[in-house]
């Protein structure tokens, strides 16, 4: 008789480190409900609105944007995520990552997420009231995305697909913010962030695929199978030759987009080193995208000077 197969190892999805280690553990239960401990999140909620600000020339005269932006991803995202957990508390007591999440296992009762959830959206506001008029009603315009999120992922093989609307909605704002218009690169910009994030959370979705199947939940990673490798670089070069339209659209110079090709190497190398059934290391592809975030924000500052 054959010995069984050792099970993948799983990746909790709640980390004791860092400052998180030094807090009470009431303060830390809420400081991982709204995910303060993976600061992965925010980054990549930031990344999209710097480089809107930075491609459309924003980083002179109006370089304080960077700084609520920043504070505003840090807020909302972890809005979104108590907003996540509260929708789903009971999906996430069935899969081995989340199970440990404060309000699946009890930490935080329901009620005192909703409250925590009301601070964090009052500090996205004091972010909004330093926008211009635009930019407020753009971002406004994002809570009907944010709210349908969390059930995405019981209607659609690509609730992937839906996030990509939701984590790149601040390169709508972040333009609007400094141009006070509606313009080509902002809408390029934007669809090639749509792309990056389908790519880089089909890669984090990888991890949950077994679990994904046994209750029902859908994604791009399972919808992609076996080609879940080539479905990525697809993603990735879709994302690519959009940002080198919106570069294009911004400043039409060949030498312009040689800017992308710092990014465009890092992705590639994520794809053709991807592991698909190692949750460790597609982990580590997926955090590396707040390298590859940075990367396309030095080529918007680039071409923008």
């Amino acid at each position: 008789m054959s010995a069984p197969s050792p099970e993948p190892d799983i990746v909790p999805d709640t980390q004791y480190r860092g400052l998180m280690r030094l807090l009470p553990e009431k303060l830390r239960a809420f400081a991982l409900l709204a995910r303060f401990d993976r600061p992965i999140g925010w980054w990549l909620l930031f990344w999209p609105g710097a480089w809107a600000i930075a491609l459309s020339g924003g980083l002179g005269d109006q370089w304080m944007l960077i700084f609520w932006f920043l504070l505003g991803s840090v807020a909302m995202r972890g809005a979104g995520c108590v907003y996540n957990d509260i929708v789903d508390r009971d999906l996430d007591a069935q899969v081995a990552r989340t199970r440990s999440r404060p309000l699946a296992s009890g930490a935080v009762s329901l009620k005192a997420a909703w409250a925590w959830l009301f601070c964090l959206c009052l500090i996205g506001l004091i972010v909004l009231l330093r926008l211009n008029l635009l930019a407020q009603i753009i971002a406004l315009a994002s809570l009907a995305l944010v709210a349908a999120y969390p059930f995405m992922k019981r209607i659609t093989w690509w609730p992937q697909a839906w996030l990509g609307l939701v984590f790149s909605w601040a390169a709508l704002v972040g333009w609007a913010a400094v141009r006070g218009a509606i313009e080509l690169p902002m809408l390029l910009l934007y669809a090639g962030s749509i792309c990056w994030v389908i790519g880089y959370d089909t890669i984090y979705a990888l991890q949950d695929r077994e679990d994904d199947a046994l209750i029902g939940v859908r994604s791009s990673a399972r919808r992609m199978g076996r080609h879940v490798l080539p479905g990525v670089g697809a993603f990735y070069g879709a994302a690519l030759l959009l940002w080198g339209g919106a570069i294009w659209t911004a400043r039409p110079d060949w030498l312009a987009l040689v800017a992308l090709v710092p990014v465009a190497a890092h992705l590639a190398w994520q794809v053709l080193t991807l592991k698909p059934d190692d949750g460790l290391d597609g982990l580590n592809k997926f955090r590396s995208n707040r390298f590859a975030g940075f990367l396309m924000f030095l080529a918007c500052a680039a071409v923008a000077t």
